[in-house]
């Protein structure tokens, strides 16, 4: 007896304007299909009369196929659709300067199969993270950026460097793990929706060098970090996680920046686990997040 083929395991994402009639239509397309609906999440927002849906199914079709067979929905309905092929791990460039943990905790989750993800290359502008890279078997590329042309490269030929790697290793997801680098508003716009950054969160907000020693000395009792998309407004892109930790007096300075990192790292991990599973839709300049 022959064993039946393994499903095609696929995700699809829809935002549209709502009006009656978009999940009849998409499930029927799924139904003719012969595939099997295993995960559906859906939202209204009544901010933008924006409909978004998120729909996981084993198909025996294949993902082309489906992608055409809901084409007259798409159509109909005028969707922002996208079908993902939920076993392809997503292909994700990790930027990073000196501080390794947050890096470290993405390459960590990758290695031990907690992220659907696949890190082909970590680019930095230092070398300083090239033994960590080392150890968990990803390619590392030493990207220098100075003003000083005899000491490195200007910020455009490093942007250019940056553009031909991600064309290079067909880079789906780009990861700012602590790369203290501003980048152009050209390239943020051309990474709308597909960079993710971290940063730390405090109120009230301390901005510049030494946040966590400003945060100590006001005696702040939550940190916490945040994780968003990269705009050209610095640390204001769309929100996608973000974590709190209590501290207290009694903690040092030193201890401040542990927490710190620690609660980075696992902000981020999140953030880029969600978008790896195709749960993140972007809703103007605020998210929707089907965890």
């Amino acid at each position: 007896m022959e064993t039946a083929p393994a499903p095609h395991r696929l995700v699809l994402t829809l935002s549209c304007p709502d009006r009656p009639g978009i999940v009849h239509a998409v499930a029927g397309a799924l139904l003719g299909e012969g595939a099997n609906i295993t995960e559906s999440q859906q939202y209204h927002s009544p901010d933008t009369g924006t409909f978004f849906l998120r729909v996981a199914v084993d198909s025996p079709a294949p993902l082309e196929r489906i992608r055409a067979s809901l084409a007259q929905a798409s159509d109909r309905f005028d969707l922002h659709l996208q079908v993902w092929d939920a076993d392809r791990p997503m292909r994700t460039l990790v930027m990073c300067s000196k501080d390794g943990r947050t890096l470290n905790d993405l390459l960590f989750q990758q290695r031990t199969g907690g992220l659907a993800v696949e890190i082909p290359a970590v680019v930095s502008n230092h070398t300083d993270l090239e033994p960590l890279a080392a150890f968990h078997g990803v390619p590392f590329v030493h990207v220098p950026l100075s003003s000083d042309p005899a000491a490195g490269q200007s910020k455009e030929a490093a942007e250019a460097r940056l553009r031909e790697l991600i064309r290079e290793h067909d880079v789906d997801l780009v990861v700012l793990a602590r790369y203290m680098q501003i980048l152009s508003d050209g390239l943020c716009r051309d990474l709308e929706g597909m960079a993710i950054n971290i940063h730390h969160s405090f109120l009230p907000s301390f901005k510049g060098a030494r946040p966590y020693h400003q945060a100590h000395a006001r005696g702040v009792k939550l940190i916490g970090a945040t994780a968003h998309y990269v705009t050209a407004d610095l640390d204001e892109g769309p929100i996608i996680a973000q974590s709190v930790q209590p501290v207290t007096h009694a903690q040092t300075v030193a201890e401040f920046v542990r927490r710190g990192r620690d609660v980075e790292g696992a902000t981020l991990v999140q953030a880029v686990r969600w978008h790896a599973e195709h749960r993140v839709l972007l809703d103007g300049h605020r998210t929707v997040v089907f965890a």
